[in-house]
């Protein structure tokens, strides 16, 4: 699939072969991944107007924590028109990049090179808001109702489909104390998503508090310390986590994100799955090491000719509470749990490293609530393929809803990850079109996670017969 063609145009009454509600990375990989396969027709939509991919964090100089190998496609068809590679090529770059031998590019780079793909992939609609998803028992066919949206105004619109994918996304996170605050126009407390958008008002704060230990609070935090004058730096950098600590990035740990570990995660008991996650935060949620040494240097570099500079950084805290004070300062009520004591810190500024969270897909899937089934903790059920689990009144017909970022429960820690979007988006028109338009590696770590079943049976005897059974306990 060296070359891109254009999909075949639908009979206008004819439905969609699959219908796309959102389109970031992984919706595009797997739109990109479609298109090839001129024997569907799929259409994607975006209430936003173009593609943006986290703009408020394109802080310069920030680079992606995936190899620009973990593009679109590549990881499922490295000769594919839509690569990062050919991307740079069709922008007369190929040979700077190759010169500046750089395995991990800018996050800027990533959002102009998933610009241009999007900019050029036909059967991607922005504007467009979806509002509903339902099932048609009388055409055993999905009903997708979408808002048009543009400066003239809205239009209603509807689609059928056999089949839709969810890559709704995420939504940033504000903890319930600081939420409030948040809300307020006037109160200068923001998410890091808004972080550029806002950064010259910040700069501008006599006092700022950044909250949260993650790589964005760690790239923020940075960003805000080169621009704060020598020895006036006034920055606090509170997180709730023991330490500011540097991501799991060895090569044996990586491969938790491959299909062999999702596999292996997807057949665990649900209890253990939901164990396991929060107890792997540093596979995903620590600081790079060049992110850590670079704030190290920077706070060195401060001490050269005395003295200490004005930064603090306390990790083990959480905020209670936070309220006004005056007209401008913000007052975050602390708390040490392992000293169990208690502190107030006013700040001029807060920005909320504070992540993301799964945005939830029972508004969107209202009408089909009769059709989805649950899990204990009241989720909806995820098989293997990145299906929902539908009751068998519309699965028998051969019509399914996909979802992409919408499983970490049931498929662990690398569904937010880029390195595994391609695969994903393979094993998902694979699993649509009942045949391996990309074919898929059986093996992909060098980890074997869990142990193989085996029938316990007698080993033979040099005579043949079978001898007695020795069955070893592992223990920790």
């Amino acid at each position: 699939m060296t070359t891109a063609s254009t999909p075949r145009a639908p009979h206008p009454e004819a439905p969609r072969d699959l219908v796309g509600i959102g389109i970031g990375p992984f919706n595009l990989s797997l739109a990109a991944l479609a298109h090839p396969l001129t024997e569907l027709d799929t259409a994607f939509y975006e209430q936003r107007p173009a593609f943006h991919w986290h703009p408020g964090l394109l802080i310069d100089g920030a680079t992606l924590q995936v190899p620009f190998l973990a593009d679109l496609v590549t990881l499922a068809d490295p000769a594919s028109h839509w690569t990062f590679l050919n991307y740079l090529k069709t922008r007369e770059r190929l040979f700077p990049f190759y010169f500046a031998e750089r395995f991990h590019i800018q996050r800027a780079e990533y959002d102009a090179y998933c610009r241009w793909v999007s900019e050029n992939l036909p059967g991607l609609h922005f504007g467009h808001q979806v509002d509903t998803v339902r099932w048609n028992p009388e055409r055993h066919l999905f009903e997708v109702d979408f808002t048009q949206l543009d400066t003239e105004g809205e239009a209603l619109g509807r689609t059928y489909t056999k089949n839709v994918v969810l890559g709704v996304g995420t939504a940033p996170y504000i903890p319930e104390p600081l939420r409030p605050l948040a809300e307020a126009p006037t109160v200068p407390v923001i998410h890091s998503a808004d972080y550029l958008t806002h950064r010259t008002e910040l700069l501008t704060a006599d006092h700022i508090t950044v909250i949260g230990s993650g790589q964005s609070g760690a790239e923020i935090f940075l960003d805000l310390l080169r621009n704060r004058p020598h020895g006036r730096e006034k920055l606090h950098w509170l997180a709730r986590s023991e330490a500011f600590a540097p991501m799991e990035y060895s090569k044996l740990g990586l491969e938790h994100f491959t299909p062999d570990y999702t596999r292996y995660f997807h057949h665990l008991p649900e209890d253990v799955r939901d164990g396991l996650v929060p107890a792997q935060w540093q596979l995903h949620k620590g600081i790079d090491a060049e992110t850590i040494a670079a704030i190290h240097d920077e706070l060195y570099q401060r001490t050269l000719h005395g003295g200490w500079p004005d930064a603090t950084l306390t990790p083990g805290v959480s905020v209670r509470t936070a309220g006004r004070v005056a007209t401008a300062s913000v007052e975050l009520h602390l708390e040490h749990r392992r000293q169990n004591t208690r502190s107030r810190l006013t700040t001029d500024a807060v920005v909320l490293a504070t992540g993301y969270r799964e945005r939830p897909l029972d508004q969107i899937l209202t009408g089909l609530d009769p059709h989805l089934r649950r899990d204990n903790a009241e989720r909806p059920r995820i098989d293997e393929q990145f299906r929902l689990v539908l009751d068998p009144t519309v699965t028998d017909t051969g019509s399914n809803i996909y979802v992409q970022n919408a499983e970490r429960h049931t498929h662990g820690v690398g569904a937010p990850d880029l390195g595994l979007a391609a695969w994903r988006s393979a094993t998902i028109l694979n699993a649509l079109t009942g045949k391996d338009p990309y074919p898929l590696p059986q093996r992909t770590a060098f980890t074997t996670f869990g142990l193989t079943r085996n029938e316990n049976r007698a080993p033979r005897t040099q005579s043949g017969e079978r001898g007695n059974t020795h069955l070893i306990e592992l223990k920790n």
